[in-house]
């Protein structure tokens, strides 16, 4: 869960809401300089659907009880954040290998730059675990030849950065080894612009749906209660090309 400030107020938005905003940044992605996503809709959908272990968590959150709200995907324990993605990618697979392989990657990449040195001995190796089995489970997905798909890792790496920023309000910020047609670059990101574009377009249009909490909550029953109950917010972003750029 994603908690966006708005004055007092929070606006809590889901990992699969935020993925979807990755899934809008991921169809509208490429132009001559960036070239394109292939395969398109493989990739889209793996963009959509790379948070898909979060869905059962995000039903029943749970309660940080020094804020009195509920904990952020950066607040979870090792435990749940690992047993989340081991999830992850069977359940994608239901729908397609190639995604389920990229959301696998995706998972393993949050690991490989996690500092190991910070953990006791036995959160390691579950670290190590977690990593030995994914791998395993990627030799299974990934097809021989197939000379896109850690381009591809790092594109739905660079939507989910774009998406966290955008509606966390990181501006400005950068991205950096971002892929290109033939080479990787870094792009600046602004409150409504990315330099250099990225798009088809000279225009981008995103939405994404959260629940505003107005409260701060002694208990994970209340809280949960609220969260259900809270009013819907659409938040709407436009992003925009240069003039310069």
């Amino acid at each position: 869960m994603l908690l966006r400030a708005d004055g007092d107020d929070a606006i809590a938005i889901g990992q699969p809401a935020h993925a979807w905003l990755s899934g809008q940044l991921a169809r509208a992605w490429g132009n001559e300089r960036f070239g394109a996503v292939e395969p398109y809709e493989e990739v889209c959908l793996a963009a959509e659907q790379h948070d898909a272990g979060m869905a059962a968590w995000e039903r029943r959150p749970t309660l940080n009880p020094e804020t009195g709200r509920p904990r952020s995907f950066m607040e979870l324990t090792l435990d749940e954040h690992l047993e989340i993605w081991r999830g992850a990618a069977p359940l994608v697979q239901a729908q397609c290998r190639y995604a389920a392989l990229l959301v696998s990657m995706h998972g393993t990449a949050l690991y490989e730059r996690r500092n190991l040195d910070r953990l006791d001995p036995a959160d390691v190796q579950r670290v190590r675990d977690f990593l030995a089995g994914q791998r395993e489970l990627q030799q299974r997905l990934r097809e021989p030849g197939d000379r896109h798909v850690e381009r591809n890792q790092r594109l739905v790496w660079t939507w989910d950065s774009l998406s966290l920023g955008l509606l966390l309000g990181w501006a400005p910020f950068s991205l950096t080894d971002v892929p290109t047609a033939d080479e990787d670059t870094a792009i600046e990101v602004g409150t409504t612009t990315l330099r250099p574009w990225p798009f088809r377009t000279p225009q981008v249009r995103l939405r994404c749906e959260g629940r505003r909490l107005t409260g701060r909550y002694d208990d994970e029953a209340t809280m949960r209660d609220a969260l259900t109950n809270a009013p819907w917010v659409t938040i709407e972003i436009e992003l925009t090309r240069a003039v310069d750029d």
